[in-house]
């Protein structure tokens, strides 16, 4: 390396220095409210994708519940509840058979469709 090129090459690494954002990330602290709606948030993304599963939408049809119903019956499950049954998703092996869980969220919803209607 010659030595004009040395030159150049330590001022454009102190311009590219002085550009550098040294702020990228700040620390601060965060609610336990905020973790709770973030984790209740994820359950229930977690839930609805596998009730939006095809094979999963299949069987609810079969069992006479349309896709968009279970859906809003995902939505108006409690917090407890989503965590309960994302916690059986994720704790299932990947091709196994889904009908006890599919039965969990059926009686789940049927549980929660009788208490609302009384």
């Amino acid at each position: 390396m010659n030595r004009v090129s040395k030159a150049v090459m330590c001022q454009l690494l102190i311009v590219l220095m002085a550009w550098t954002p040294f702020n990228l990330a700040q620390a601060g602290m965060i609610g336990t409210d905020q973790v709770v709606a973030s984790a209740a948030q994820a359950d229930r993304a977690a839930v609805l994708g596998f009730v939006s599963r095809a094979d999963v939408a299949g069987q609810l049809q079969s069992f006479g519940i349309d896709a968009a119903t279970a859906k809003d019956r995902v939505a108006a499950m409690t917090d407890q509840e989503l965590r309960y049954i994302a916690g059986r998703i994720g704790s299932m092996p990947a091709g196994a058979n889904h009908t006890g869980l599919v039965a969990v969220i059926i009686i789940v919803l049927i549980f929660w469709w009788y208490t609302t209607k009384a």
